[in-house]
Order: structure tokens, then C-alpha cells, then sequence
């Protein structure tokens, strides 16, 4: 069984149709529907009266009271003798499900066979219990389930809300190794927003991703969608590319999916000693080697030289040279900020220059400012010695947090290689941290402007706070477009 998550969706239909003289019911409805109003004369005041809580306690007795009942459900398990019978009211199905209104157009009916999957079968009483009191408690595993069901009997409310759920709780979902069977069934339903969402979350925690058991569950058209992601957050790309083994290994793909998913591999961003191991111990490698042997040599060349030099040869604006969003220490540095709405904070750390061996000597040192409450020019002289240069002014109003990362010295040395910043914020969620915002700007610009844009940092409850602190990842990225640009 999944980790129990509760959930509650509440609707208010507008089909008021009178199909049965169930005079209790619309009695009832109207107190549910509207508030109560007591002219009282004496001083003009008027009162309302809200007996709706009532109402649901009642509406949800009647599915317990056979005595009122004037339609028998029996719902049979698909493959099996096994039938569950359920006394409802012909009233209250077709009020909230088109679909059970057609079923009982003949006035003469009183017994409805339904025939459904076992997992839908066994949960096919908190259904009728939401259309008694449109509220539902559910678990991860009955996600799927209820929602087939909601489709199934158009109840668009209750669909509505359970995507709704599933975009929210896909934190709670991962360990029980749910997200991806949600992705899956969002491409079946065809609802997009739930796929971008779990492609989302699967990339920004690709790291944890590899190594539970939600990989090897990867289809074939989800991994190539993954690899062709420049911000999927792993280690390096020699994590992905030995996760993409075992995938292979696991699944056994046909050839064209295997091809496509190795050369999706970054393999310009691993070093050379490592792609000459590849080469010699993956037997992978060796059985494609067809496939990939192009991209290898590639990669062997853009470690010979430097992106200058090899700009003036090869295109370097394709994906096999963008790094992806990697944790290592030669691309960034983690940064957890202790109490992050008390001050100013400031950091240093030391990237790599470019991806490529022939500048694996070459470091930038970077100096990193947080500002929990934007401050005027004027009010920041303590920090000229940072070498930040000018910084923009900005209203005393202007509260929202800002962070500022610049080179400690000035960009000659760079030999025309700019720089993309990437700043990953993990929050917890369910006792679990992940990453949950990613933000990039570039290096002319000093801040990214919608840099948690909605964070209370104030507020010790924040969902952008784990344990009081602020846990950000900067990464550093080399970017070649302005050396394509000199060449030409």
C-alpha cells in the first residue's frame, strides 16, 4: 500500500433536475445551495442560517439506508464472480454524472450492472461516497484508479481535482514510485500539463531518479524526452550515461531506441580518461559503437584544444557541448543560508572554465551575494570590496530576496567563453528535500528578477525553508555562443 494522503474535493452541481418527487432531497438542497435570510423587522438585521453541514451528514446516510433506496448498483470485478452491491438513489447519480443519467432514462429501471477492473472495482464505494458528500480521503496508489473512474462516469470535478492532487503531491509520490507511472498515464488521458509537471520534477531530481526503482520503469519515449533536457540535475553526465546502461541492460530496447538514447549522451562533457575506459570496458559502447563513434571522436577533439580553437572548426552550439545542470564541485557549489531573512550574506566558490581537458587548470573564482530585502546603492558601500561593480538601484519598497553572482576579476582571461548561471532551491517536502524551483539568468545580468518572487523568508513555515535555512545550489555553466559570433 502507498503512503496515505488525504485529499478533499468538494463540488456544487448546477443540474438541478427534478427526475424523481424526492421532496426531503430538494428541501434539503436548498438550504445546501444558498445561505438562509431572516428579515428580522424590529432593526433591519438580517441573519444566515447554514444547516449545508447538515445536509452532507444526511445525504451520506442515505447510502447506508436501503429503506429510501429506488436504484441497486451491482459493480462485477472483470474476470472474476466477484459483485458488490450498493443501494444509491436515482436522483443523486444523475445529478452528478452525465453519464449515469443516460444509463437511467427508462423511469422503470431499478437495478444497474456495472462491469469494472479489480483496482477499480475495489474502490468503486469511495466514488459513490463522493457523489453523496463530494468529499474523498484517497492513497497514492488509488490515484490512478479513481480518476479512470471520474473519467469513465464524467464526474469533472472530481477529475479536475485529482490532477490537481497528482501536480502537487509528486514529491510525496516519488519514493512510493509513483511519478512515473503518473507520467505515463497523463500521455494515455492526454493531459499535457501532468506530463510537463512529472518530466519537471523527474529531471530537476534526475540524481535520486537513477538510483531508485522508479528507473528502470523509464519507457522508451520518456527517456529520450529526458536526455534531450539540458537541465536535468545529476553528478556529472558519467551518472547518466552508467544509469543509461543498466536502463539498456534492464529493458533491452530495439536498436533504434538504443541508439537514439546513446547518442542523446553528453559525452564532450566527460573527460577524456573516462571515455577511453567507456570504450574499452562498456560492452554497450562496443556492440553501438557504430552509433556513437562520431560523437566520441568529437568529444576527443573538443578536450585537444580549446573552445576557441575548436570553435573555428565545429559547431559548438549544439547540445553535446551544454553542460547540464551538474552538482559536481568543478561546476558550482551548494550554499545553505542559516536564517536567510536576518542579513546580507555573501560566498565563494571556484568553477572550471570551459568542459574542456585543455582547460582543466583554468579556475574562476566567483563571489556570491544574498540579500533577504533589496537596499539602495547607497546603503551597500560595505560590499564594493567583493568587486560586485555597480549595482542596480532599486525602491526601498522592493523587499523580495535578490542574489547577485559575478567573477571576483574581470572577464579578459575568459578567451571569449560567457557564462550561464543556474541557481537550484530544494524545500522538504513529506519529510523527503528535493528540488523544487530552478532559476538562470546569464552573466551580463547581475540578478535574476523573479528569484523566489513568492518566498516569505520571514515566515519559519515557508516551503522554500528546510529547518530555518535556505538551501540553494549555484551552478556555472560555459556557454560558446559569443565565440561563434566573433568567428563569423
Amino acid at each position: 500500500m502507498g503512503t496515505v494522503e488525504t485529499t478533499f474535493f468538494r463540488r456544487r452541481s448546477s443540474k438541478m433536475r427534478c427526475l424523481l418527487p424526492f421532496a426531503t432531497l430538494i428541501l434539503l438542497s436548498a438550504i445546501a445551495e444558498g445561505a438562509q435570510k431572516i428579515d428580522l423587522n424590529n432593526d433591519n438585521a438580517i441573519a444566515t442560517i447554514n444547516h449545508s453541514s447538515v445536509l452532507i451528514d444526511h445525504l451520506q446516510g442515505l447510502l447506508h439506508n436501503s429503506n429510501s433506496s429506488d436504484i441497486m448498483l451491482k459493480v462485477y470485478t472483470a474476470n472474476s464472480d466477484e459483485v458488490k452491491v450498493f443501494h444509491t438513489h436515482h436522483l443523486l447519480l444523475a445529478l452528478q454524472s452525465d453519464v449515469f443519467e443516460d444509463l437511467l432514462l427508462n423511469q422503470s429501471i431499478t437495478t444497474l450492472v456495472l462491469r469494472e477492473t479489480a483496482e477499480c472495482a475495489v474502490i468503486f464505494e469511495k466514488l459513490l461516497r463522493y457523489l453523496y458528500s463530494g468529499e474523498i480521503t484517497i492513497l497514492l496508489n488509488q490515484v490512478v484508479s479513481l480518476h479512470k473512474l471520474a473519467s469513465k462516469y464524467h464526474i469533472a470535478a472530481l477529475q479536475h481535482g485529482i490532477i490537481e492532487y497528482m501536480t502537487q503531491h509528486l514529491a510525496t509520490a516519488f519514493p512510493q514510485g509513483h511519478v512515473v507511472r503518473w507520467y505515463h498515464y497523463s500521455v494515455r488521458i492526454g493531459n499535457e500539463e501532468l506530463q510537463e509537471r512529472c518530466k519537471r520534477f523527474l529531471a530537476w531530481n534526475m540524481s535520486s531518479v537513477i538510483h531508485s526503482p522508479e528507473w528502470q520503469t523509464v519507457s522508451d519515449d520518456l527517456m529520450i524526452a529526458l536526455l534531450q533536457r539540458s537541465d536535468l540535475v545529476v553528478e556529472n553526465e558519467l551518472e547518466i550515461y552508467y544509469a543509461i546502461e543498466e536502463w539498456i541492460k534492464k529493458n533491452q530496447p530495439d536498436v533504434t531506441v538504443t541508439d537514439t538514447v546513446l547518442k542523446s549522451i553528453r559525452y564532450a562533457m566527460i573527460s577524456p580518461q573516462h571515455l577511453f575506459h567507456m570504450q574499452k570496458q562498456s560492452p554497450i559502447i562496443n556492440e553501438h559503437y557504430s552509433s556513437v563513434h562520431n560523437l566520441l571522436f568529437l568529444a576527443f577533439q573538443f578536450h585537444s584544444t580549446t573552445p576557441l580553437v575548436f570553435a573555428k572548426y565545429f559547431d559548438v552550439n549544439c547540445s553535446l557541448f551544454i553542460p547540464r545542470n551538474y552538482l559536481s564541485s568543478s561546476w558550482g557549489s551548494p550554499w545553505v543560508i542559516n536564517n536567510p531573512a536576518r542579513d546580507d550574506r555573501s560566498n565563494s566558490f571556484q568553477t572550471q572554465l570551459t568542459a574542456s581537458n585543455s582547460d582543466s587548470s583554468k579556475r574562476v573564482t566567483w563571489n556570491a551575494l544574498f540579500s533577504p530585502r533589496w537596499q539602495p546603492v547607497n546603503s551597500r558601500h560595505s560590499y564594493s570590496s567583493y568587486g560586485y561593480g555597480t549595482l542596480q538601484t532599486r525602491s526601498p519598497e522592493d523587499g523580495r530576496p535578490r542574489i547577485i553572482i559575478n567573477p571576483a576579476t574581470n572577464s579578459v582571461g575568459f578567451a571569449g567563453v560567457s557564462f550561464q548561471k543556474t541557481i537550484l532551491v530544494k524545500v522538504k517536502q513529506d519529510g523527503r528535500s528535493y528540488v523544487k524551483h530552478v532559476y538562470n539568468f546569464h552573466q551580463s545580468t547581475q540578478e535574476t528578477g523573479d528569484f523566489l518572487f513568492q518566498a516569505d523568508l520571514q515566515k519559519r513555515s515557508s516551503e522554500y525553508l528546510i529547518d530555518n535555512s535556505l538551501h540553494l545550489h549555484i551552478i556555472i555553466k560555459p556557454i560558446y555562443q559569443p565565440l561563434i559570433k566573433v568567428i563569423n
